[in-house]
């Protein structure tokens, strides 16, 4: 039982949509704040100038002496319900106190008059943001600027701070909900067309081989189709060859089978033991016919699972191989009176490769070289290597095969020449099947001289793929 993926692609999407515009929104909520800050700081520094403007108009300078009286209007600016410190302090040109908080230190550098400046600094181990104004006194112009600062803690200024950041977060937040929901409605109507192909799929019958209809899909996703149906095809031809497949191999049993079934009731009724001793030579015969070709079927159906799974790291040797085949073939080239040949180029030539498949391989080639070779006849197999690459050939001077019927040679139980030849026509499929797996090719040719039949295999060399 499977288990399915923790999110669907609807909620993957929205999920990379949905991070950079958080990562956006984070930014904008950042830049709010400090906006926030900036913005509370030029309340309170119009409110603090203000503030100073007011004092700065209640200055006089009567009898040679600079009077100041703080009106009540300078401080009712600062009211609120944050409970705020509001700290002044007015002082000469010369720095002499005229009033207010001793504690409060002057601006940073000298001002001209009307000139402000604002700053920030700790009055009684408290933050105040201060402002300082430079009156000039008319009536006494040798006097200088009457300098008038005046200071607030920070309470009010963090609450502005705040109700302005906070309504920037409540619109982020609002407009970031309203993105996601948009963009969901949007990735569940432009995955409308992959949700319908999902259902296509879903419900087909099964055994069903029809091409798909890609439908209403977006455009991204005809490759897709186009290579499921691609797949579909080769499925089709698969299955198709398959099936034939059964149809030939059930047709191939039956007939050995029925004719041991009446060879068995022949032999049986029959009471003279010179027709039991020809009905049990049948029976051998059929027996071992239907041997040979259970064991071919099993041959082919190892080669095609053997294109399926990577090729060995272990490399055969192939002089080797051919040799112990020849040995194995030589009773029936002796039967026949063939001159089974080896032409060797070289002593050793290594394949990776499967041994029983290339023993296959090679066992097959030479059993239908002898089949189809006439008595008196010649079969030579030759390895050697060229260029990287491995030629394992088979020459026989039998009938040959016309190149009209070559590309027929390697379908399941062909058999072109209609004559007594044993064999159910799988040798040359099983040499097809093992020479795809190891990643080779075949070549069918003519003999030099004379008919017959040459049958080249190439395959890549071991010694230059390790190299």
């Amino acid at each position: 039982m499977s288990s399915r993926p923790p999110f669907s692609l609807r909620a993957r999407l929205l999920l990379w949509l949905l991070v950079p515009l958080g990562a956006s929104a984070a930014m904008n909520i950042w830049f709010a704040h400090q906006e926030a800050r900036n913005t509370a700081t030029r309340v309170q520094d119009r409110l603090l100038l203000g503030s100073a403007r007011i004092i700065a108009q209640q200055i006089q300078y009567e009898d040679g002496v600079l009077e100041v009286a703080i009106p009540p209007a300078a401080l009712e600016l600062f009211q609120s319900t944050d409970q705020d410190r509001v700290y002044y302090r007015i002082a000469s040109a010369k720095g002499v106190l005229l009033s207010g908080y001793a504690e409060l230190p002057p601006p940073p550098g000298p001002l001209r008059p009307e000139e402000s400046v604002h700053f920030s600094t700790l009055v009684r181990d408290q933050a105040v943001r201060v402002v300082a104004y430079a009156q000039p006194v008319f009536a006494a112009p040798d006097e200088g600027p009457v300098v008038i600062e005046v200071a607030q803690t920070f309470q009010a200024h963090q609450r502005l701070v705040q109700q302005i950041w906070a309504t920037s977060l409540r619109q982020e937040s609002w407009m970031l909900a309203l993105v996601a929901i948009l963009v969901w409605l949007s990735l569940r109507r432009g995955l409308q067309g992959i949700v319908s192909l999902r259902d296509k799929v879903r419900d087909r019958t099964p055994g069903s081989l029809e091409p798909l209809d890609p439908g209403p899909v977006p455009q991204e996703l005809h490759p897709l189709v186009d290579a499921i149906n691609g797949y579909i095809q080769r499925l089709d031809t698969q299955m198709a060859m398959r099936s034939r497949f059964i149809a030939n191999a059930a047709h191939q049993l039956r007939t050995p089978f029925t004719v041991l079934q009446t060879q068995v009731n022949f032999g049986l009724r029959s009471s003279r033991p010179p027709e039991k001793d020809e009905a049990l030579k049948a029976i051998f015969q059929g027996v071992r016919h239907g041997t040979r070709l259970v064991n071919q079927l099993l041959s082919l159906s190892m080669a095609e699972a053997g294109a399926q799974h990577p090729r060995p790291t272990a490399p055969v040797d192939l002089v080797d191989l051919v040799q112990r085949v020849l040995e194995e073939q030589a009773a029936l080239a002796q039967a026949k009176d063939i001159d089974l040949g080896l032409d060797l180029q070289t002593e050793r030539v290594e394949l990776l490769a499967s041994s029983a498949m290339l023993h296959e391989l090679v066992a097959n080639l030479v059993d239908n070289a002898l089949r189809y070779t006439p008595s008196k006849g010649v079969v030579t197999v030759s390895v050697k290597r060229v260029e990287g690459f491995v030629i394992l050939q088979v020459e026989d001077n039998g009938p040959g095969i016309p190149v009209k019927d070559r590309s027929r040679i390697f379908e399941r139980f062909c058999r072109l020449h209609n004559d007594d030849t044993p064999g159910c026509g799988l040798g040359l499929s099983i040499v097809q099947e093992v020479v795809l797996a190891l990643g080779g090719k075949i070549q069918l040719s003519d003999p030099a001289k004379g008919t017959g039949l040459v049958v080249t295999l190439i395959f890549p060399d071991a010694r230059s793929s390790g190299s």
